[in-house]
């Protein structure tokens, strides 16, 4: 029987239906553990307490190989604790970086696990997990791993459920102020993820705007629009707000202040709306739980970092130990990509 997430809406066109990107994941998951995942134990608002269970379930139920890089006894303590001590590799790092640190802050610190987990993450060509601030991961990754070729800056991607399959949101919170080219290679970017990773065939990419006819949209939108259709993409045109969950796409490509913007919204009315339905007279709580969890950081684990030499995945900050172990085995199944998340220097816009 299909799950719920793969079952199309009524009318909806058959050739748009396609597992979502949690279902696909699942699929590449199951030939087996990818490459190892280096995690960032102490990063998020909740550190070890947390990121040691969720490795741990990740290793025992997924056989991911997961390297813990933090404070050496804090980890053992809870690893102490779960009954895992000696099951995951330890690598010590004293300092940490506070959830409110900026970029640049957190690129020059050496000594922090966010810092010592990036640099082992390139040395062993292993996924890098962390639930840390968004911009103290993104400046570390890019300082550590560097550009791919032609990348003029990375962009963070997330998979949304939709009634049809899934849109790739790209750039989720990665630059949050992108020069007309920077937008129009995340949609490349975007477009190469949905292709390696979601298995589109031909993906479809949309630029978020304020109308879907041609010429709408500010400055930064209407310049990247006249930049699309020379590049490397099936460019659909303009998208709105209400085409991000409507299957119109398979790639909705816009700033990483809008996209992250955009990305809360979703969250947070997603929350609200079960919410109210919950105390409705024909609440179903299975139905209601099943679509909660689409939506969930527990199932989609968090962000694809594109556009760098390696594998990088940010996890949602307040991310408990269920969407730390979905993180980490995510993160694995990302390295299996038979095509780079990067962009080629003769696709630069």
């Amino acid at each position: 029987m299909a799950a719920l997430e793969d079952v199309p809406s009524p009318g909806a066109p058959a050739a748009r239906v396609r597992p979502s990107g949690p279902a696909r994941l699942a699929q590449r998951e199951s030939t087996g553990p990818g490459r190892p995942v280096v995690l960032d134990a102490m990063g998020g608002d909740h550190g070890p307490p947390e990121t040691v269970p969720g490795a741990l379930a990740a290793h025992r139920e997924q056989g991911v190989r997961v390297t813990l890089v933090g404070r050496r006894e804090q980890i053992v303590r809870e690893l102490r604790r779960h009954g895992g001590v000696g099951e995951l590799e330890i690598v010590h790092a004293d300092d940490i970086v506070p959830m409110a640190d900026t970029g640049a802050r957190a690129a020059a610190r050496p000594a922090t696990s966010l810092a010592v987990g990036c640099e082992l993450a390139r040395r062993e060509r292993a996924a890098f997990v962390s639930a840390g601030s968004t911009g103290a991961v993104v400046a570390r990754a890019v300082r550590t791993l560097g550009r791919a070729p032609g990348v003029l800056r990375p962009a963070l991607a997330v998979a949304l459920p939709t009634a049809t399959g899934s849109t790739v949101l790209v750039d989720a919170g990665g630059t949050a102020d992108p020069t007309a080219p920077m937008l129009a290679q995340f949609a490349v970017l975007g477009s190469r993820y949905a292709h390696a990773v979601l298995g589109v065939p031909d993906p479809l990419v949309g630029l978020l705007s304020i109308g879907s006819e041609p010429g709408k949209g500010n400055r930064l939108v209407r310049e990247a629009a006249r930049l699309l259709p020379d590049l490397p993409v099936r460019f659909h045109g303009n998208v709105e707000g209400d085409d991000v969950l409507a299957g119109t796409v398979d790639v909705v490509a816009t700033d990483g202040f809008t996209g992250n913007v955009v990305l809360k919204n979703i969250e947070g009315c997603v929350r609200t709306v079960l919410s109210m339905a919950a105390d409705g007279p024909a609440a179903v709580p299975e139905a209601l739980e099943r679509v909660g969890r689409r939506y969930s950081a527990d199932t989609h684990g968090g962000a694809a970092l594109l556009g760098l030499t390696g594998s990088v995945l940010v996890a949602h900050g307040s991310s408990g130990s269920t969407a730390i172990a979905r993180a980490c085995t995510v993160a694995s199944a990302l390295t299996m990509a038979d095509a780079p998340m990067g962009a080629a220097a003769g696709d630069r816009p």
